[in-house]
């Protein structure tokens, strides 16, 4: 009986060619893929926008059938210590390749390894180069330290667009004999902010129950509210109305289940988005630095469902007329 993997890994490029976006990066790739050789390389930018598909695609390609033998996988978050590569990868790194001329190690999210850990690493490097190749993935590369990140060649990866994400889906539901209309579509773009992943993982959540994908369904499986719902909310703290203003977010924490900071995150986001007409640039000047003082109290312990309240109070300061 065959195995059902999850849609994320269903749809995993096997190719370079077939890696959404980052157009420029995959050429390179794919020339590295040619010449049969690469650089030590670091991957940084935002979660779900291709690094690990790259090298796994990258390896495929330098290795075909071979690529599990030559390439070792470690996700930094587990084995982040400094014996990880003393031990591991220095012992991975020394052996010879399989039919190849060098093996490649990719550390995902390398910006969680210790400092001690990097500094093992930035000599491990240096002593193997002839029989490996290093691929570090990172989301904030300012966490690497400089002597690592000015051994490797960096690529940095942007958030997929909505053009992109929404032909990437489109495909998917597809081959999933699935029905998607553009709200639904959309509203899978709006809640994967360029996260190609949480939107593939969307997707199927949302499909589990019918092959007619609709834009409730999304909303629902992602916990989130309709961008109308969020502005409306901040509107009518805007006009005074906190009552009104804090029923509906009772609505969105225990209806929608969102989290606090699912909702601060999202009235940053909307306020950020509003047009001069619905709130003028030195409101939403002050509204932001409002927000990011609440969002500080929050992640600092204080309670969320508190804070929120007190934040659509600090609202009605800025009360139209």
């Amino acid at each position: 009986m065959a195995i059902e993997l999850p849609w994320v890994e269903k749809y995993r490029p096997a190719k370079l060619a077939e890696i959404v976006g980052q157009q420029e990066i995959v050429k390179r790739l794919q020339s590295y893929a040619q010449k049969r050789n690469c650089p030590n390389m670091m991957f940084s930018g935002p979660a779900g926008s291709g690094k690990t598909s790259a090298a796994v695609a990258l390896a495929k390609e330098l290795y075909g059938p071979e690529f599990e033998r030559n390439m070792l996988e470690l996700n930094a978050s587990d084995e982040r210590g400094i014996d990880v590569v003393r031990k591991t990868i220095k012992d991975f790194a020394r052996t010879l390749a399989f039919s190849a001329d060098f093996k490649i190690i990719f550390l995902d999210e390398s910006d969680a390894l210790t400092a001690d850990a990097q500094q093992a690493l930035r000599r491990t490097m240096e002593k193997y180069t002839r029989t490996c190749r290093f691929i570090l993935s990172c989301n904030y590369s300012s966490r690497i330290i400089e002597p690592i990140q000015s051994r490797c060649v960096v690529f940095r990866f942007k958030p997929l667009s909505s053009k992109e994400m929404s032909g990437r889906l489109e495909e998917i539901a597809k081959a999933e004999n699935l029905s998607l209309d553009r709200k639904a579509a959309e509203a899978i773009i709006y809640v994967s902010m360029g996260d190609m992943r949480k939107a593939v993982n969307v997707l199927q959540a949302a499909a589990a129950l019918d092959s007619k994908v609709s834009e409730s369904a999304v909303y629902n499986v992602a916990s989130r509210a309709k961008p109308e719902e969020i502005k409306q909310m901040a509107q009518l703290a805007l006009e005074g109305k906190f009552l009104e203003a804090r029923q509906l977010l009772d609505t969105l924490m225990f209806e929608h289940g969102m989290s606090g900071e699912d909702v601060m995150t999202q009235l940053h986001r909307e306020i950020m988005n509003a047009e001069e007409k619905e709130i003028p640039s030195k409101t939403k000047i002050a509204l932001l630095d409002t927000i990011g003082e609440y969002d500080f109290r929050m992640v600092e312990g204080a309670n969320e469902r508190i804070q929120l309240e007190a934040l659509l109070a600090q609202f009605m300061r800025f009360k139209k007329g």
